[in-house]
This record gives structure tokens, C-alpha cells and sequence, in this order.
């Protein structure tokens, strides 16, 4: 299997790809702040996904890029709460991209909890 088979490397980049796309609304004063920063975080979910796939024969590697991309995800929330609340983005948008964030999560933490699904061999 390769790494962009995972579902959560899919789900990640097509977020990623859906902020970078909403974002091109955000006024010109955002561009080098929130703009770049939403975008940045949004795109190292599915980089560091990858990352830890390539890694997984070295468990530790594994876990950390992945608690890296759950890192990520979290900050693009964040973002994604200063988007709505500087009104760049609906609240129907907000909770769209919100809920594929969660999911997005979820499905990270149960990478975490079943490595060896993804074939991470026990330490």
C-alpha cells in the first residue's frame, strides 16, 4: 500500500486543498499572517502522514510523525476559529471544514492505536 492510500492521507489532503481554496477570499492583509499560517498547517497533515508511513519500520518515528500531524490538525482549527471569527468565512463553511478537521483526528488517533494496521511492528 502507499501512503496515499491511507484515508486519512486522502481526507487531510483534500481539506488542505479545500482551505487553500477558501483562503484565496481572505483579504490582502492576511496573506504573510493568517492566510499563510492556515495554509501551512492545513498542508503538514498529509506531509507528515506521508512522513510517518515512509518510517514506519522505526515504531518511535511512527508515533511521533503522527502525533505531529495531529499537532498540525489541531492548529489548523485554531485557524479556522480565527477565520470565522474575523468573519473570512461563513459558519456553514466553519463547521464543514471543522467536522472534516475532527474526522481527520480520529482518524490519526486510531493510526495511533493500531499501528500494526499499518504495519508498524511491535517494539
Amino acid at each position: 500500500m502507499k501512503f496515499q492510500d491511507l484515508l486519512a492521507y486522502k481526507k487531510s489532503f483534500s481539506l488542505a486543498m479545500k482551505i487553500f481554496d477558501i483562503t484565496k477570499q481572505f483579504p490582502k492583509e492576511e496573506t504573510y499572517s493568517l492566510t499563510d499560517q492556515i495554509r501551512r498547517s492545513s498542508r503538514s497533515v498529509p506531509v507528515t502522514i506521508a512522513e510517518a508511513y515512509r518510517k514506519r519500520i522505526y515504531p518511535k518515528h511512527f508515533y511521533s510523525k503522527l502525533t505531529d500531524s495531529d499537532g498540525e490538525n489541531s492548529e489548523t482549527q485554531v485557524w479556522l476559529e480565527f477565520a470565522l471569527n474575523c468573519k473570512y468565512i461563513s459558519n456553514e463553511s466553519y463547521n464543514e471544514l471543522l467536522s472534516e478537521s475532527i474526522e481527520i483526528g480520529k482518524l490519526l488517533n486510531y493510526m495511533l492505536l493500531y499501528p500494526e494496521k499499518f504495519g508498524v511492528r511491535k517494539e
